[in-house]
């Protein structure tokens, strides 16, 4: 199976909203959609996207309180699209954390570079060299490959998103030990990050339902109620 990064695509011109789809889709990406801020902020919170398309004239508010709220709490790329040409709006927007300020009219093919710098920047941003993992973690079915940033079940790659890998990197790496809900939401997605365990669950329920042969009763992670996450130990 090939993994798909999940991109939101957050504007509200239907047009240009549908020339994105497909040519994200033509180029193996998985897309979701908001036409407006607030559905944004739900679908971020609760879809996990690996990174997000803003575009900043929004019907019900400005794509910079967007940007601004979601610093406050994680660091998944996020590239602002729009039709903002002034040099204060590309300053401000960077200022407030994007990864990259791409103005209307744009290319296809810078848009799709630019998405794949933000994700190898983002993928590779959350462990240092000193703390990288290489190899691989095996229990059972179950395979970490450390180098190529792959789980595999059975030999069969589990189709994990990007932050999917990271929990499930992290987890192998402390393997037999509980890593606490706080612990996993502030390596994942930033020191920012608040104590709302929802995006760490929204990803772990979607972790159990690719890698576990009966999500109901886990062979591979194991959830210590009220505590954190633990991985079985390794073969």
């Amino acid at each position: 199976m090939e993994i798909k990064d999940r991109v939101l695509v957050i504007e509200d011109d239907k047009s240009i909203r549908n020339f994105m789809k497909t040519i994200l889709e033509a180029n193996n990406y998985e897309v979701i959609m908001a036409v407006n801020g607030a559905e944004a902020y739900s679908m971020i919170t609760s879809q996990c996207p690996d990174v997000v398309i803003l575009d900043l004239g929004l019907p019900d508010m400005d794509g910079m309180k967007i940007l601004k709220s979601v610093r406050e709490w994680s660091g998944m790329p996020i590239l602002v699209v729009s039709a903002r040409s002034h040099e204060r709006d590309k300053v401000e927007a960077l200022d407030l954390g994007a990864d990259d300020y791409i103005t209307k009219p744009f290319g296809t093919s810078e848009l799709l570079a630019r998405l794949r710098t933000a994700i190898r920047h983002a993928r590779f941003s959350y462990l240092t060299p000193e703390g990288m993992q290489t190899g691989t973690f095996r229990s059972g079915d179950l395979v970490i490959d450390y180098d190529k940033h792959r789980v595999y079940v059975g030999e069969q790659d589990a189709g994990l998103t990007q932050n999917e890998y990271k929990i499930v990197s992290l987890l192998g790496k402390y393997a037999g030990k509980v890593l606490t809900y706080d612990f996993l939401i502030k390596e994942i997605w930033g020191p920012n990050m608040k104590n709302d365990n929802r995006i760490l669950r929204v990803n772990m329920a979607n972790i159990r339902r690719k890698i576990e042969h009966n999500p109901a009763q886990p062979q591979y992670i194991f959830t210590e109620v009220g505590v954190g996450y633990r991985i079985v130990d390794p073969d």
